[in-house]
């Protein structure tokens, strides 16, 4: 209809990410954007630049609009700065306005220092960080920085180069008046526009060694060896073959079983694009462009969802397929949302920046509702309709078998370091190709893991072993957020209750997303292994 054409159009525009090259003519306003303040050991608690008492300079304010829907989830707060800037027109040092520091503004800048608080601002796209004031050694006296030293590379008609220099070290006192003042200094640069973000990134931090480790393959061997030896000892009369008859028996809570699974494929459809898209486009060169990118292609990939998670329900002769199809399209959603409106209550009574407004709340319902759903639905009509028919090897027996034993597998992964420092911390991680290569040996040693311990599983007679495949390589979840534990208190510095709340909140949204995607992966490669084990079985 009407509107869902609209809401998808304002969705593909959102999501859109922006590579377009600025170029500028001589004398050309340059604009200078005020963007966020906050403690450096807390990267999400940001507040409006403004929201300090700072004051604007003289030049006519110009408004600025969230270019996409990540740049308004990310709480980016563009003000602008009201300094005149103009293209290779330097400007020597002056002042742009006087801040009248009675008792209340010395207070706010005082605890801003005493919390190390950071600012960030933006020329033509490009970051730049400076610190709001110091402490003398004593921490009784609290200094402002005054001067905003400006130099700006320039290349042809091009910005490729930004730095900051904070100078003219004023103490704070009462009841005085302080004068804000900066300069700008134009250069020559050779850097290549294209090559103007190298300097935001850290190789030596990102440096791989990617080796192969043998003890997965010592794990793997000795445990197929084992089960290879026990199923010799123990010949036709016991093990995986006495359960023929109900191994394809449907999986307890079969509706919330394959909604997983269904979540699950999409997930690892979304990981497989998005870093693909990342390693043909540098998407962290724009503001929000991950986020914007990611919410796109998990709107479009809804399919995904519901095909497997339709035919699976369908196979194990589920009969309340709306229903399923309406938890497994707003699993996740409902998920994210309810971690992040959670969040934007503590983010609103902090007045952070990170509070996300009412219009983009509209927005991501529209979303869900006009476009993941309506996705998922012809997604699990595909699937019922090209797979939903059960057509199993081995006949299913009309009594189950008594299980004798029970087995159960916890799988978990190393998540490495700087993965938690890109995103907790001020490192921006860029070398998505290594990140492919973790997910491709992801998926084989969860599929080769899960295999394993349903080999094991079937052998001990136990025919249940959906479950088992699904929540082995789901565990991983766990050792994921217990991880996120230690990093925490070990390796960061944060504080507070609105930085605890988001860094939790949303490590469990990343650690169950992660679960949800390894289960699924582990089930279907288990799956094909059950079938292909089972379609050579003599049955008298």
């Amino acid at each position: 209809d009407h509107v869902g054409t609209k809401t998808l159009g304002l969705c593909l525009a959102a999501a859109h990410v922006l590579f377009f090259l600025l170029q500028y003519q001589d004398k050309e306003e340059v604009v200078l954007w005020m963007n966020t303040v906050g403690p450096y050991h807390n990267r999400q608690e940001t507040y409006k630049y403004f929201s300090l008492p700072f004051c604007v300079g003289s030049k006519k304010s110009i408004s600025h609009y969230h270019e996409t829907l990540g740049e308004a989830l990310q709480g980016v707060e563009l003000e602008f700065s009201g300094l005149d800037i103009k293209f290779k027109d330097d400007v020597m040092p002056g002042t742009y306005c006087e801040i009248d520091l009675d008792k209340e503004k010395r207070d706010a800048f005082v605890y801003a220092i005493k919390n190390h608080y950071w600012y960030q601002m933006y020329i033509d796209d490009l970051p730049i960080w400076g610190i709001v004031g110091e402490a003398d050694e004593n921490g009784e006296d609290y200094y402002l920085w005054t001067y905003k030293k400006l130099e700006i590379g320039f290349n042809g008609n091009r910005i490729v180069d930004v730095n900051l220099t904070s100078e003219g070290k004023v103490k704070l006192v009462p009841n005085t008046k302080i004068q804000m003042s900066y300069s700008v200094k134009w250069k020559k640069s050779d850097v290549k526009f294209e090559d103007r973000f190298d300097k935001y990134l850290d190789p030596s931090f990102f440096q791989h060694r990617v080796g192969f480790d043998p003890g997965w393959v010592n794990f793997l061997c000795t445990y197929l060896c084992v089960s290879y030896m026990q199923d010799r000892d123990l010949g036709d009369e016991y093990g995986w073959k006495q359960v023929h008859g109900d191994v394809f028996r449907p999986s307890s809570h079969p509706l919330i079983f394959s909604s997983l699974i269904g979540s699950g494929c999409q997930i690892f459809a979304v990981s497989l694009i998005v870093i693909i898209v990342a390693m043909i486009e540098d998407l962290y060169t724009e503001r929000g462009s991950m986020l914007s990118t990611a919410i796109f292609v998990y709107a479009a990939t809804s399919p995904v969802n519901g095909y497997f998670g339709g035919s699976l329900y369908a196979r194990q002769g589920g009969r309340r397929w709306i229903k399923q199809m309406f938890i497994g399209a707003f699993l996740i959603p409902a998920m994210v949302c309810g971690t992040a409106f959670f969040i934007n209550f503590i983010a609103i009574y902090y007045h952070a920046s990170r509070a996300i407004p009412f219009g983009t709340m509209v927005a991501v319902c529209c979303i869900c509702f006009f476009v993941i759903l309506p996705l998922n639905l012809v997604g699990t009509i595909l699937g019922r309709n090209l797979s939903g028919q059960p057509n199993f090897p081995c006949r299913v027996n009309a009594v189950p078998r008594c299980c004798v034993r029970s087995f159960k597998a916890v799988l978990m992964f190393l998540l490495r370091y700087f993965i938690f420092t890109s995103f907790w911390a001020y490192k921006i991680y860029y070398v998505y190709g290594f990140m492919m290569l973790v997910l491709v040996i992801l998926c084989i040693v969860t599929v080769c893991v899960t295999i394993v311990c349903t080999y094991f599983l079937l052998n001990a007679e136990d025919y249940r072993w959906q479950w088992t495949s699904f929540l082995s390589a789901a565990s991983t979840a766990i050792y994921v957020y217990m991880y996120s534990f230690y990093y925490y208190f070990f390796k960061t510095k944060m504080y507070g209750l609105f930085q605890t709340s988001f860094y939790f909140g949303y490590m469990a949204v990343f650690s169950t997303a992660l679960g949800i995607m390894c289960g699924a992966i582990g089930y279907m490669g288990t799956s094909a292994f059950v079938r292909k084990i089972y379609t050579n079985v003599k049955i008298d």
